[in-house]
């Protein structure tokens, strides 16, 4: 183990969590001990990259810290939905992932792990994996190119074995399967790369596939946002594949009723998945309003109004986008 709970803690919140509802995270590895070194990433460049699986907390210390936080949850009146491992790093890393799992389980609540994928070749990886209730898999690249500039993989790492675990994973996982693909302006949202991406996807057969974006600064200064055309076109390309595609572009709006806050409600849709225009006619309708509003949210920059295909499509407004 390395460091305390002064500069490292296990657990925070519950927080709010658009995939997971109200999720209490566990942080079970040591900020940027990771297998890759993603130029997107928000937390910084990798400072220690590593395949080798270790022990870094003790798995009895961990369930303590969560029973001792569910229990304070409880006696406040505040919901957790999920249990979930999204540390500093790569959860995988923890050779006691699965041991921990288990020892959650009294607890009653579902257990979620956000992962990069890359240690899935690994069969004891896919057996503590298979021990949780939902599971997020990254999918950023297929191509050797793409995955090396996107990703920024260990050396000992290899994407054939990567694609062939999680494959192997999906096939017998029990639980919730999704994937997240971040995509990142001129490294792998062109039009083949994103239609391979969404190939292998679909292979997978996920609950939901997640297109991302680098809304939070990232590590490396010149990453950007794809533009409007390239989103919407990841986003057509993936529905051709998968039955369910989102967005996860960070939107933090609250819950709302339709006929009371149609502004709220365009902005929470847009920000899953792009709005026809005959969309938003009918959801305009529906509320009883004309479109001054959407004229009014393109205007301050809330909405993007873009054309794709001969169609005219609406998003929530990305940075840099």
């Amino acid at each position: 183990m390395t460091g305390n709970d002064a500069d490292w803690p296990i657990v925070f919140g519950p927080v709010p969590s658009r995939r997971l509802g109200r999720s209490l995270g566990i942080n079970n590895i040591p900020p940027k001990t990771c297998s890759y070194s993603c130029v997107y990433c928000q937390l910084g460049r990798t400072t220690r990259m590593t395949t080798e699986r270790e022990a870094f907390h003790r798995p009895d210390e961990i369930g303590r810290k969560v029973k001792r936080r569910v229990d304070a949850a409880d006696r406040a009146g505040e919901s957790i939905d999920y249990l979930t491992f999204v540390p500093d790093g790569e959860p995988t890393l923890d050779v006691h992932l699965g041991e921990a799992i288990d020892l959650l389980r009294p607890s009653g609540k579902r257990v979620a792990v956000i992962s990069n994928a890359s240690l899935l070749w690994r069969d004891d990886v896919r057996r503590d994996l298979a021990d949780a209730d939902w599971v997020s898999v990254k999918v950023d690249a297929v191509g050797e190119g793409a995955w090396h500039r996107v990703n920024r993989p260990h050396p000992s790492l290899r994407i054939d074995e990567i694609q062939d675990g999680l494959l192997e994973f999906a096939e017998g996982f029990e639980g919730r399967l999704v994937t997240e693909t971040m995509l990142v302006k001129g490294v792998n949202d062109d039009d083949q790369q994103v239609h391979e991406t969404a190939g292998f996807v679909a292979r997978l057969r996920p609950a939901i596939a997640y297109i991302a974006a680098p809304i939070r600064p990232p590590s490396e200064r010149w990453v950007e946002v794809p533009g409007m055309d390239r989103m919407i076109g990841a986003y057509e390309s993936f529905t051709a594949h998968v039955d369910r595609v989102e967005f996860l572009i960070g939107y933090e709006g609250n819950e709302f009723a339709l006929s009371e806050n149609v502004e709220e409600a365009l902005l929470a849709i847009a920000s899953v998945h792009p709005l026809r225009k005959e969309a938003v006619d009918e959801l305009l309708r529906r509320a009883g309003e004309g479109w001054s509003v959407v004229r009014d949210l393109v205007a301050r920059g809330r909405l993007v109004e873009s054309d794709h295909k001969g169609r005219t499509f609406y998003m929530r407004k990305l940075p840099g986008g």
